[in-house]
């Protein structure tokens, strides 16, 4: 069985690859290499998979909302991606990068009974990136 729970966090990136010159960077990121930044109001959802426990649930909901909150949305939310966040450290922060990222977050101190089945983060309504757990 999954559960599956639904949070909403604000940031700030810019797309660019030190590596690759102005020019490049323009033409593979388009608007999102603005010098500026640019931000993106971001949907995670946090699905979880198990066996119901004596209480008859999954993952108590609060428990696991405090944990998402507290590991995840705390450092993320109303940050610059590019330089507020150690786990993206060296790397685009990429929405496919914030995914691995925030896997990693929740992870790290893991405490349910419920394996972490998949992360999903919408940027937009149109890119939308899955990771298993």
């Amino acid at each position: 069985m999954r559960l599956t729970r639904r949070y909403r966090f604000s940031a700030s990136h810019r797309l660019d690859v030190p590596s690759l010159s102005p020019e490049e960077n323009r033409k593979l990121f388009g608007k999102c290499n603005n010098p500026y930044g640019h931000g993106h109001d971001y949907v995670l959802e946090v699905t979880v998979e198990g066996a119901p426990d004596d209480s008859g649930q999954i993952a108590r909901r609060g428990e696991l909302d405090s944990f998402v909150r507290e590991k995840v949305i705390a450092r993320l939310d109303h940050q610059n991606l590019n330089s507020d966040v150690p786990e993206l450290a060296g790397a685009p922060p990429t929405t496919e990068n914030l995914a691995v990222a925030t896997r990693a977050m929740l992870k790290r101190d893991w405490p349910f009974h419920a394996r972490l089945a998949r992360v999903r983060i919408a940027e937009t309504d149109r890119n939308i990136f899955d990771l298993d757990g």
